[in-house]
């Protein structure tokens, strides 16, 4: 019998996510901060629910909670004041979720900043941004909670349906930093992932991921451009700021296999 599992945001990845997990037998409550999205999650067999948590307006059903594991998916958006907010928001979210036995937190590799070296686990997180920073806090509160185990997934950047690489640097002339290695992951090892967490059971970790497969800026993103019928890129041919992500733990600890490995291979392919 699979477990239950509460979703708080249903958006690029969440829904994704969700839909995988009802067409592989679990039960998924999934949360939205709108009406308007209720029914669209009620067609995929998701148990929909309105859940809020603004400052101004905290609103939810206790029954979202009533779940064994709950996927944390709401990234601080870009305002400086909802990235100032993050942290609480999530320190709310904590309070609320009494019942849960697992979380599963969606982070980002921006919590390790720029800083021309490769990084593991195991680095201290360095943030150069105001996002990275709220991520860090948020992650350390989510830690340090007695009442359930939580394990932080930080992503590379996102690519897949509805975000085309191809779109990032369309037209840009002598954009910088040409030479810096791309990290990025595909929504499909996104939810690949994510699901050998689930199934597995493998709380109270922390996993970095990312395709283990990193060519340079000015290369990967000219040819993504070129496969979707737009004006290439130029590129200062320069390495300034930089880092590789190690993802070698989702391998060992996790046995996960990426289903991309070559960017190369799958931008000859055109697919998104």
């Amino acid at each position: 019998m699979h477990k239950t599992i509460s979703i708080l945001g249903c958006g690029w990845y969440g829904l994704q996510l969700a839909k995988h997990l009802t067409s592989i037998g679990y039960k998924v409550k999934g949360s939205t901060t709108t009406a308007d999205k209720i029914p669209l999650l009620q067609n995929h067999g998701i148990d929909p629910y309105i859940v809020n948590f603004q400052e101004e307006s905290i609103n939810y059903h206790p029954d979202f909670f009533n779940s064994h594991t709950l996927v944390i998916c709401i990234p601080p958006k870009r305002s400086s004041a909802e990235q100032a907010s993050f942290p609480d928001k999530i320190a709310q979210i904590c309070k609320a979720a009494n019942n849960i036995k697992s979380i599963l937190f969606i982070s980002s590799t921006s919590v390790y900043g720029d800083h021309n070296a490769e990084v593991t686990e195991l680095t201290p997180p360095n943030p150069d941004t105001p996002s990275g920073k709220a991520m860090v806090e948020a992650e350390t509160i989510l830690k340090n909670q007695q009442t359930f185990k939580t394990t932080i997934l930080r992503f590379g950047g996102l690519i897949g349906p509805g975000r085309d690489p191809g779109k990032f640097f369309a037209g840009k002339a002598q954009a910088l930093n040409g030479l810096a290695p791309v990290n990025l992951i595909h929504l499909t090892d996104c939810i690949g992932i994510s699901t050998q967490i689930i199934e597995t059971e493998t709380f109270g970790y922390t996993f970095n991921a990312c395709t283990p497969n990193h060519p340079t800026k000015q290369d990967f993103y000219t040819q993504a451009t070129i496969n979707s019928g737009l004006v290439p890129p130029t590129f200062v041919n320069e390495l300034t700021n930089w880092k590789v992500i190690n993802t070698n733990l989702s391998s060992t600890q996790l046995k996960y296999n990426y289903q991309i490995t070559n960017w190369v291979h799958w931008l000859a392919k055109g697919k998104l």
